[in-house]
């Protein structure tokens, strides 16, 4: 089976599209992987011409937005993204790109907004009287905006600030 993006017969992995359905893949080769975690190389995806007319929406999406990335440089590229027509949904999902806050959990891990924690050590909640047990469970966490060293959550039906050092992700 060929990458889906550049047709390459390379070994294929299942490479993560976020902003979208839940677990949602496209099967590409290592190539395409790197570039668009890394410094794309225009020549390389000059084959977006043929693959961003998949029928597979995570390939679509992965088109879209490596064309978007780079439209402003190459004229080429925002000819094909002026071409590309994609369904309401799909160009949402296309937009969707989850940008990082700067949230990081104790091990390294990314923090979202709507993320669920637990905690890694009891925690004496300041002003509550009481103290947050390690391996509480915070659901649905938000994002302090002005400081990624703090979250926001509900313990015990309190909503308490934590320091990102004291969670992981689960």
């Amino acid at each position: 089976m060929p990458c889906a993006l550049c047709s390459s017969d390379a070994p294929l992995i299942a490479y993560p599209v976020p902003g979208g359905p839940e677990e949602a893949t496209a099967h590409i080769c290592a190539t395409c992987a790197e570039q668009i975690d890394g410094t794309p190389d225009p020549d390389h995806w000059r084959c977006l011409a043929s693959s961003m007319w998949s029928e597979d929406p995570a390939t679509q999406v992965l088109a879209a937005r490596m064309l978007a990335r780079l439209s402003p440089e190459h004229g080429w590229a925002q000819d094909l993204a002026d071409q590309l027509w994609l369904g309401d949904d799909i160009r949402a999902w296309a937009d969707n790109v989850p940008q990082d806050s700067g949230h990081r959990d104790s091990n390294g891990a990314p923090l979202m907004q709507g993320d669920t924690v637990v905690l890694i050590k009891d925690l004496p909640v300041k002003g509550a009287g009481f103290t947050a047990k390690r391996g509480t469970a915070v659901r649905n966490i938000s994002l302090v905006p002005d400081n990624p060293a703090h979250i926001e959550g509900r313990v015990e039906g309190q909503r308490i600030v934590i320091l990102t050092e004291f969670v992981k992700k689960r």
